[in-house]
Protein backbone atom coordinates (compact mmCIF):
# COMPACT_ATOMS: atom_id res chain seq x y z
CA UNK A 1 0.00 0.00 0.00
CA UNK A 2 2.76 2.28 0.85
CA UNK A 3 4.76 1.49 -2.96
CA UNK A 4 1.12 2.36 -3.95
CA UNK A 5 0.97 5.31 -2.11
CA UNK A 6 4.57 6.84 -3.49
CA UNK A 7 4.16 5.28 -7.14
CA UNK A 8 1.01 7.91 -6.94
CA UNK A 9 2.80 10.50 -5.53
CA UNK A 10 5.87 10.75 -7.80
CA UNK A 11 3.08 10.37 -10.97
CA UNK A 12 1.44 13.49 -9.98
CA UNK A 13 4.67 15.18 -9.21
CA UNK A 14 6.33 13.78 -12.60
CA UNK A 15 2.45 14.83 -14.15
CA UNK A 16 3.11 18.84 -12.52
CA UNK A 17 6.28 19.15 -13.68
CA UNK A 18 5.39 17.60 -17.31
CA UNK A 19 2.41 19.92 -17.84
CA UNK A 20 3.77 22.88 -16.25
CA UNK A 21 7.79 22.89 -17.30
CA UNK A 22 7.77 26.24 -19.60
CA UNK A 23 6.20 28.42 -16.48
CA UNK A 24 8.75 26.37 -14.52
CA UNK A 25 11.90 27.14 -16.77
CA UNK A 26 10.29 31.19 -17.57
CA UNK A 27 10.31 31.47 -13.60
CA UNK A 28 13.83 30.28 -13.16
CA UNK A 29 14.68 32.69 -16.07
CA UNK A 30 12.88 35.29 -14.48
CA UNK A 31 14.67 34.58 -10.60
CA UNK A 32 17.73 35.04 -12.29
CA UNK A 33 16.86 37.96 -14.24
CA UNK A 34 15.61 39.79 -11.03
CA UNK A 35 18.83 39.05 -9.34
CA UNK A 36 21.42 39.94 -12.14
CA UNK A 37 19.39 42.93 -12.86
CA UNK A 38 18.86 44.13 -8.40
CA UNK A 39 23.13 42.92 -8.73
CA UNK A 40 23.74 45.29 -11.94
CA UNK A 41 21.68 48.61 -9.87
CA UNK A 42 24.11 47.91 -7.37
CA UNK A 43 27.19 48.46 -9.32
CA UNK A 44 25.86 51.43 -10.87
CA UNK A 45 24.57 52.96 -8.62
CA UNK A 46 27.07 52.95 -6.15
CA UNK A 47 29.11 56.33 -5.79
CA UNK A 48 32.26 55.87 -6.49
CA UNK A 49 33.96 58.55 -3.85
CA UNK A 50 37.98 58.50 -3.70
CA UNK A 51 39.05 60.73 -0.72
CA UNK A 52 42.49 62.41 -1.43
CA UNK A 53 44.22 64.31 1.16
CA UNK A 54 46.70 67.04 0.56
CA UNK A 55 49.04 68.76 3.08
CA UNK A 56 50.02 72.03 2.77
CA UNK A 57 51.87 73.89 4.82
CA UNK A 58 50.24 77.14 6.68
CA UNK A 59 52.37 79.63 7.49
CA UNK A 60 51.06 81.55 10.66
CA UNK A 61 53.04 85.01 10.88
CA UNK A 62 54.39 85.32 14.26
CA UNK A 63 54.99 89.06 13.87
CA UNK A 64 54.26 91.66 11.62
CA UNK A 65 55.79 91.09 8.34
CA UNK A 66 58.79 92.35 6.95
CA UNK A 67 59.72 92.75 3.86
CA UNK A 68 62.91 91.09 2.34
CA UNK A 69 64.98 93.84 0.52
CA UNK A 70 68.03 91.73 -0.08
CA UNK A 71 65.97 89.03 -1.72
CA UNK A 72 64.44 91.59 -3.62
CA UNK A 73 67.55 93.15 -4.67
CA UNK A 74 69.57 89.61 -5.09
CA UNK A 75 66.35 88.93 -7.78
CA UNK A 76 66.25 92.30 -9.47
CA UNK A 77 62.76 92.81 -8.80
CA UNK A 78 61.60 96.24 -8.85
CA UNK A 79 58.82 98.10 -6.94
CA UNK A 80 56.04 98.29 -9.97
CA UNK A 81 56.71 94.14 -10.45
CA UNK A 82 56.05 93.65 -6.44
CA UNK A 83 52.96 95.88 -6.95
CA UNK A 84 51.63 93.41 -10.16
CA UNK A 85 52.82 90.33 -8.01
CA UNK A 86 50.79 91.75 -4.96
CA UNK A 87 47.37 91.94 -6.85
CA UNK A 88 48.01 88.63 -8.57
CA UNK A 89 48.10 87.13 -4.55
CA UNK A 90 44.92 88.95 -4.41
CA UNK A 91 43.66 87.18 -7.19
CA UNK A 92 42.99 89.77 -9.51
CA UNK A 93 43.09 89.04 -13.34
CA UNK A 94 45.79 91.05 -15.76
CA UNK A 95 42.60 92.76 -17.58
CA UNK A 96 41.80 94.22 -13.43
CA UNK A 97 45.64 94.74 -12.48
CA UNK A 98 46.35 96.99 -15.93
CA UNK A 99 42.64 99.02 -14.68
CA UNK A 100 43.95 99.71 -10.85
CA UNK A 101 47.55 100.67 -12.10
CA UNK A 102 46.09 102.60 -15.20
CA UNK A 103 49.17 100.57 -17.95
CA UNK A 104 47.74 98.31 -20.65
CA UNK A 105 47.27 94.48 -20.90
CA UNK A 106 50.23 94.03 -22.48
CA UNK A 107 52.69 96.05 -19.84
CA UNK A 108 50.56 93.81 -17.11
CA UNK A 109 52.07 90.61 -19.19
CA UNK A 110 55.58 91.72 -19.66
CA UNK A 111 55.84 92.35 -16.44
CA UNK A 112 54.18 88.85 -15.20
CA UNK A 113 56.35 86.85 -17.27
CA UNK A 114 59.61 88.89 -15.63
CA UNK A 115 58.60 88.01 -12.00
CA UNK A 116 57.80 84.15 -13.58
CA UNK A 117 61.70 84.25 -15.14
CA UNK A 118 62.97 85.86 -11.76
CA UNK A 119 60.71 83.70 -9.42
CA UNK A 120 61.46 80.76 -11.38
CA UNK A 121 57.82 79.89 -11.70
CA UNK A 122 55.53 78.71 -14.57
CA UNK A 123 52.24 80.00 -13.17
CA UNK A 124 51.39 82.77 -11.13
CA UNK A 125 50.21 80.11 -8.10
CA UNK A 126 54.00 79.15 -8.11
CA UNK A 127 54.85 82.90 -8.23
CA UNK A 128 52.65 83.77 -5.27
CA UNK A 129 54.19 80.61 -3.01
CA UNK A 130 57.68 81.26 -4.22
CA UNK A 131 57.39 85.18 -3.35
CA UNK A 132 56.10 83.89 0.18
CA UNK A 133 58.45 81.80 0.88
CA UNK A 134 61.36 84.90 0.06
CA UNK A 135 59.45 87.23 2.31
CA UNK A 136 58.70 88.96 -0.56
CA UNK A 137 54.43 88.82 0.04
CA UNK A 138 52.78 88.47 3.39
CA UNK A 139 51.82 85.07 4.39
CA UNK A 140 48.12 85.52 4.99
CA UNK A 141 47.91 87.65 1.56
CA UNK A 142 46.07 85.35 -1.37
Amino acid sequence: MTVLLLLLRWLEFRFLILENQYEIYIGLISIFFLLFGIWLSNKVTKPKIKTIIIEKEVRVPTSDFMLNETELQQRNISKRELEVLTLMAQGLSNQEIAEQLFVSLNTIKTHSAKLFEKLEAKRRTQAIETAKKLQLLPPTLG
